[in-house]
């Protein structure tokens, strides 16, 4: 992730009439799926400069990194650095339009319960964005963390066992190097715990990964599992984890994937990794997380892109779409922000 940090900061000597052109060519390659060359930017974007200047400015943001070239002669293409400068030089999201507000509304009208709210509104996020659209669903009771133990079982093996403030008791047997012994089990216990102690247990394995980073260095392994396991037994106390809608949309966009979208798919079926991956984002200013390609710290999305944003009882769910890196962000960002706020009222009424 640091690369890509470094990306941001190496825009600030980019010149604004560049950025210009880069947000033209990400514009215009999200709606026609096709390179763009000078000529199309002069004729579409009033950039009020020349075809020559406007291909001078293509070629110092193809050195910076920005845009590529997909073939000899051919015009340019956004790339994933070119994507994250775009999205981070949007300075405000727009609300949903009143036509999309007045749909979402008219979709909700009739649910009778929390599951269908939820339901119909992970479908209204698929069919506003054209994007799969994945929700997590809230933990509603406020169980949490009171106590975890570490217990040797011999060569290869220990036991988690996970109390909650309810006094629901969690157990799962995990595989642990041979070298460990009661006292490493011991030190990771203390450390981890000190982080989940009193955390709501939808969070778990991801508050256990920040106790895992307390460790020295040689223990990160074992501490890694333990937070792997933990975040299994989180995810199993909870029977309704996600709810995903759109599929077909993802399966109508197989030309952006230069490979195919099986591993996207498999993600999907992959609650653990994807509950893992809506955990790890971090909002922005605009209360919006979005990651892109290879940001994404699974392998198998690394040609796709997540905009999610928190929603519910202590925002600790998040709700979200997924889609190729050629994402149209603005609408992607405000449809995602809107629909958590506008979920956000209605569980709280």
């Amino acid at each position: 992730m640091d690369q890509f940090k470094a990306s941001r900061r190496d825009t600030s000597k980019t010149e604004p009439r560049r950025l210009e052109v880069l947000r033209a060519i990400v514009e215009d390659f999200v709606q026609t799926r096709e390179p763009v060359g000078s000529k199309a930017l002069v004729e579409r974007h009033l950039l009020d400069v020349s075809a020559a200047t406007i291909r001078n400015d293509m070629a110092a943001l193809e050195d910076e990194g920005f845009i590529v070239a997909p073939h000899t002669s051919a015009g340019r293409i956004p790339t994933e650095k070119g994507y994250r400068h775009f999205v981070d030089m949007i300075e405000e999201v727009r609300p949903l339009s009143a036509a999309e507000r007045r749909a979402f509304q008219v979709m909700l009208e009739g649910a009778e319960d929390v599951d269908e709210i939820l339901d119909r509104t992970v479908r209204m996020l698929a069919q506003i964005t054209q994007q799969v659209a994945v929700l997590q669903v809230p933990i509603v009771d406020d169980d949490a963390v009171r106590h975890l133990e570490l217990v040797s079982l011999g060569a290869t093996q220990a036991l988690i066992v996970l109390i909650s403030s309810t006094g629901k008791v969690e157990q799962r047997v995990i595989v642990v190097p041979p070298s460990t012994t009661d006292e490493l089990l011991s030190e990771v216990r203390t450390a981890i715990l000190s982080t989940i102690q009193g955390e709501p247990m939808m969070v778990v394995g991801a508050e256990a990964r920040v106790g895992v980073t307390t460790l020295p260095f040689p223990l990160r392994e074992l501490g890694e599992l333990v937070a792997a396991g933990l975040e299994v037994m989180a995810n199993q106390g909870n029977s309704s984890r996600y709810l995903v809608a759109g599929t077909g949309n993802l399966a109508r966009s197989t030309s952006d994937f230069q490979q195919t979208i099986t591993p996207i798919l498999d993600t999907l079926e992959e609650q653990v990794v994807l509950l893992r991956l809506l955990s790890e984002l971090e909002q922005d200013a605009h209360g919006i997380a979005v990651s892109i390609g290879h940001e994404n710290s699974y392998g198998g999305l690394s040609e796709a892109s997540l905009v999610a944003s928190s929603y519910g009882p202590g925002q600790l769910a998040k709700l979200g779409v997924l889609g190729p890196t050629r994402m149209d962000y603005p609408a992607s960002m405000a449809a995602v922000r809107a629909v958590a706020r506008y979920l956000s009222r209605i569980l709280a009424s």
